[in-house]
């Protein structure tokens, strides 16, 4: 009788909650330049460009939370030199659930996307 390893299967998605509770602290964490918009998640778990992560994400003010698909597309390492909290950037799907929260936090946002405070990203 032979006991090998079963073979394994695709790695599942880190699964993250996100709980945003105040204007100022989305504002830091939302990625504009992204086209379909994207979100600064803090994290010390090894992530890697591409990754797909699942963020159930809470907005200020908002009871509802939003089950966003997305993947990884910036990383803020530990030790960083600019002092950013270690973390990931995840980009919305370039779908309909994506379009509807990105314009959701945007107008949520309102008149200080256009601020030049610094955020968690750039």
């Amino acid at each position: 009788m032979s006991t090998t390893a079963p073979a394994t299967a695709a790695a599942r998605p880190s699964v993250i909650q996100l709980a945003i509770k105040e204007k100022a602290a989305l504002y830091g964490a939302y990625i504009q330049m992204f086209t379909d918009g994207g979100i600064f998640v803090p994290s010390t778990k090894e992530h890697r460009l591409g990754d797909d992560v699942y963020v159930l994400l809470s907005l200020p003010s908002d009871p509802q939370r939003y089950p966003l698909a997305g993947k990884v597309a910036w990383i803020n390492p530990a030790g960083a030199s600019t002092n950013r909290i270690q973390g990931i950037g995840v980009r919305f799907p370039s779908d309909e659930k994506g379009r509807v929260l990105k314009e959701k936090i945007e107008h949520m946002l309102g008149a200080t996307l256009n601020s030049d405070r610094p955020t968690q990203t750039v």
